[in-house]
């Protein structure tokens, strides 16, 4: 429905009046407004929308906190989830109740920050309004706003630098005291109303066994008692990359590490209108193109893996060459479908892809190939001129992946061809409507990005032709590996091949981390008999 709805956006003579959004909430409404108006500069236009998104935001979380208070019996699945069963006599019992309200009510911050249809909230939502409404008022020139609103910023973040810096100029550019200007008001009691709940909470914690995961960063330490600062810091400190992850290294540095002859940087972050991607090119040859598009003809009884690109198809998302517990390709190859050649082809492309992310994205740590499978999509049969729809929908990969868990995944495309019409990949606002960049596929060509809200991506539909592409993810937790790309290394090796890998263990290296499989296979010669193009090491 989503994907029909921005087909209809994208319709000339179809104005934003035409709609009537009964499934996004004001807040969020207002707020896409707001951040659209201010990306082109309007921040005049801008102001009332992102008051507007503010006030609603706050009413949002009214409403549901008022919810909190329902009768005992609709309540008894949360109590039992969050740990806050009655037991025991009358006092226990009214204990229970209380802190299962409390856990309620502050759980509407996480529900409130949360967009429709997605799994995870943005993080500290209302601060990051208040900091667009300061730096909007300070752009028109409205300098009381802008102070009242970076106030509050520094009511969550006293220390935040930022904030601090923002504010000394606006007094500096006011000239004189203003006695009378403060934080808004709004926002001081919902802060003192937050930490007065966040205290019984963390009370329960300590004294009543009770359960409680903050919603909030912003939570002073002074807040959580002393006894509970040290287990909440260990369980924070846990996976500490999904929370801070690296920044990709400058062009300088990945020139450094250039892994493979003939790959080359075409476009990086800036030049793509956004943040962690990149799209690199000469990842293969002509003729392994060739190898991987065969591969992707042969039809194993009882898959299906090539989409129609376009309505009618059934709901378009990625599905795989060959369904999981086997690496795409291994089965085929056991079964004589193709030749081993193929099936190695496609375990060394992987690695190539992996090794060269890793270069790129996350030098200082190690990234493990999560998931990787081979994907077509068709035109479908009739009238192709004036197309709107998608070939896959905007979406944001992690979503999809792994929503429980929320791991930041990295996800490569490497495209095998370009003789088809229409099926472009494209990145979008967080709207899902503005485009901001757009990629033809090529042989060889790899689009790699981070699998988060930062990267909405989408792919137009096919209107001629087959579009067949490498799809993989990666990540640094390394219990999420692929174990089948492990497992058809084992069984697609070359005799003699296992005896050459232990007197290689037997020498001593420098690099603790496991060298690629792929030095041993080089690339499929083309046809004009050009001699293999080496990988050099990390």
């Amino acid at each position: 429905m989503r994907e029909d709805m921005a087909k209809y956006r994208r319709m000339s003579r179809v104005r934003p009046q035409s709609f009537r959004d009964l499934e996004t909430p004001p807040h969020w409404a207002a707020y896409d407004d707001g951040l659209e108006l201010l990306g082109r500069q309007e921040a005049g236009q801008a102001l009332p929308r992102l008051e507007k998104a503010l006030q609603e935001s706050l009413a949002q979380m009214e409403s549901c906190r008022a919810g909190c208070e329902g009768p005992e019996e609709q309540q008894r699945e949360e109590e039992e989830e969050e740990g806050a069963g009655s037991q025991g006599g009358l006092y226990e019992t009214i204990a229970g109740h209380w802190i299962r309200v409390l856990q309620c009510r502050q759980r509407c911050v996480g529900d409130t920050a949360t967009r429709p249809g997605r799994s995870f909230p943005v993080p500290d939502f209302l601060p990051s309004q208040l900091r667009r409404l300061h730096e909007a008022h300070a752009q028109v020139g409205n300098l009381s706003q802008a102070m009242e609103n970076v106030l509050s910023v520094l009511l969550f973040y006293p220390e935040d630098e930022a904030a601090k810096k923002a504010l000394n100029q606006y007094q500096a550019q006011l000239g004189e005291p203003r006695p009378g200007l403060g934080p808004r008001e709004d926002i001081r009691r919902f802060i003192l109303r937050s930490l007065g709940e966040k205290r019984h909470l963390y009370y329960a914690m300590e004294h009543l066994g009770a359960s409680f995961k903050d919603p909030d960063p912003w939570t002073p330490a002074a807040v959580i008692p002393e006894a509970l600062r040290e287990k909440l810091r260990e369980d924070q400190e846990k996976r500490p990359w999904d929370h801070e992850p690296p920044q990709p290294k400058p062009l300088t540095h990945w020139k450094d590490v250039l892994l493979l002859e003939g790959v080359t940087l075409t476009q990086d972050a800036r030049q793509l209108n956004g943040s962690e991607r990149v799209v690199l090119d000469g990842l293969l040859t002509p003729a392994e193109c060739g190898v991987l598009l065969q591969l992707a003809k042969v039809r194993r009884p009882g898959s299906r893996w090539d989409r129609r690109a376009g309505a009618g198809a059934g709901p378009p998302f990625h599905r795989p060459l060959l369904s999981r517990p086997s690496f795409p390709g291994l089965q085929l190859a056991q079964a004589g479908s193709v030749g081993s050649q193929g099936a190695k082809l496609l375990l060394e492309v992987s690695e190539r892809v992996r090794t060269l992310t890793q270069a790129y994205f996350s030098p200082e740590r190690p990234l493990h190939l999560s998931f990787t499978h081979l994907v077509c999509r068709s035109a479908i049969e009739g009238e192709q001129d004036q197309r709107m729809d998608l070939s896959h929908p905007v979406h944001a990969d992690n979503c999809v992946l792994d929503p429980d868990t929320g791991d930041c995944w990295r996800a490569g495309l490497l495209y095998l061809n370009d003789d088809f019409h229409g099926g472009d990949l494209f990145f979008t606002e967080p709207n899902a409507l503005t485009v901001t960049a757009q990629v033809r596929p090529r042989c060889g060509r790899l689009v790699a990005f981070s699998s988060g809200g930062e990267n909405p991506h989408g792919v137009w539909a096919v209107t001629r032709g087959r579009r067949c592409a490498l799809a993989l993810w990666h990540t640094w937790a390394p219990e999420h590996r692929e174990q089948e790309w492990t497992e058809a290394k084992e069984l697609l090796k070359e005799p003699g091949e296992e005896e050459e890998e232990e007197e290689e263990e037997e020498m001593p290296s420098r690099d603790p981390s496991p060298e690629p499989p792929s030095r041993r296979l080089p690339r499929v010669q083309d046809k004009a008999g050009k001699p293999p193009r080496v990988r050099e090491e990390l």
